[in-house]
């Protein structure tokens, strides 16, 4: 798995999503899979709330851990999934570190996976 994903493309000027405008590429397709995966377990799901909650000032992991019930050490884990995943940022501030998310990969994957024109 790569270190991090690139960023979904959705600034082509299509009124479909790629996925109904035309059969996705495996590189695409795989892309795609992997996000999906990174969402695919509920503590990430609830991570992802959580951090989205708190956007604006990011939230750190030694108060992720005690609001999902699981150690910092699996919440670290658990967050490296979702930003090899490109749906989060971090940044260190002293000694943790600060998570926020990444609303337009967050955007851009719903927007692939919507079938009804966005246009």
């Amino acid at each position: 798995m790569p270190k991090a994903l690139p960023m979904l493309d959705t600034t082509a000027a299509l009124c479909c999503s790629p996925m109904a405008a035309a059969p996705l590429d495996e590189a695409d397709a795989l892309g795609i899979a992997l996000r999906l995966k990174a969402l695919a377990d509920p503590v990430r799901v609830r991570l992802m709330s959580l951090i989205y909650a708190r956007a604006q000032d990011g939230i750190c992991t030694c108060d992720l851990a005690p609001a999902v019930g699981v150690s910092e050490a699996t919440v670290s884990h658990h967050l490296k999934q979702l930003r090899e995943a490109g749906l989060i940022e971090g940044t260190r501030k002293g000694t943790n570190n600060y998570y926020r998310p990444r609303p337009e990969s967050l955007a851009a994957l719903c927007q692939i996976l919507n079938p009804r024109c966005s246009c």
